[in-house]
């Protein structure tokens, strides 16, 4: 099976702007290489950074895309 590398998304991102008005983004949570599928890649993701739970991120949220591998 083919190992692939994962990144994951939050839409509950907020930043501000050089002049200072806040801004909706995506945020960058994770990225996760060297796994077979997605759900794989979810998994490690949540095991190895439990601050996304303390953050109270909602992880049905979250947008994976697979990156491509060179």
């Amino acid at each position: 099976m083919e190992i692939k590398s994962y990144i994951f998304l939050s839409p509950e991102g907020r930043t501000f702007s050089p002049n200072d008005s806040e801004v909706e983004n995506l945020q960058v949570i994770g990225i996760v290489r060297g796994v077979r599928h997605e759900d794989e890649a979810l998994i490690q993701l949540l095991q190895e950074n439990p601050w996304i739970f303390d953050a109270e991120f909602n992880v049905a949220e979250f947008i994976c895309y697979e990156l491509a591998t060179t």
